[in-house]
């Protein structure tokens, strides 16, 4: 059951948490690999409402069903590569912060394989879908009815 409907009553807030992907936008990472950080942030996080999200807008995107489905096992798969484990792994370092600390072991990977203006934005990105999903799950977003506007090739969209 819904808690609290934060869209309206707190205008301000999407437009807020929108304009933080503007900014990680800017910095021309691959629209794909930014569902994929949100995804397994999501999975982490128990927020199913931005599971059927970003599920949906890679998908629309063009990304596997394979794929999609070993997001929560991408250490043990073979079709993510060196870049998108380095996000991966950067990822849950991140979601996880008060558990891991945010190692050199899981920087090191993301410096090897991304630009430093990549790696601010890839680290906004996974500030922000964290924001995302707390707001979800804290306020019980109901879940489903999520359509991808997304296309390949075009903006990256919401959230």
């Amino acid at each position: 059951m819904k808690r609290a409907d934060y869209v309206h009553q707190l205008p301000g807030l999407t437009a807020a948490m929108s304009q933080l992907l503007t900014v990680v936008e800017s910095a021309g990472l691959d629209p794909l690999l930014l569902e994929l950080v949100k995804i397994r942030a999501s999975q982490i996080n128990g927020c199913a409402y931005c599971l059927d999200m970003h599920t949906k807008d890679a998908a629309a995107l063009g990304e596997t069903p394979q794929r999609l489905a070993l997001v929560s096992a991408w250490l043990e798969a073979p079709c993510f590569t060196a870049r998108e484990r380095a996000a991966l792994r950067w990822c849950e370092s991140l979601t996880l912060v008060a558990e891991t600390g945010a190692p050199e072991s899981d920087f090191q990977p993301l410096a090897e394989n991304f630009t430093e203006p990549e790696i601010v934005a890839l680290t906004l990105a996974v500030v922000s879908i964290n924001g995302w999903n707390r707001l979800a799950v804290g306020l019980r977003t109901p879940v489903g009815g999520y359509v991808s506007q997304r296309k390949p090739g075009g903006p990256t969209g919401a959230r």
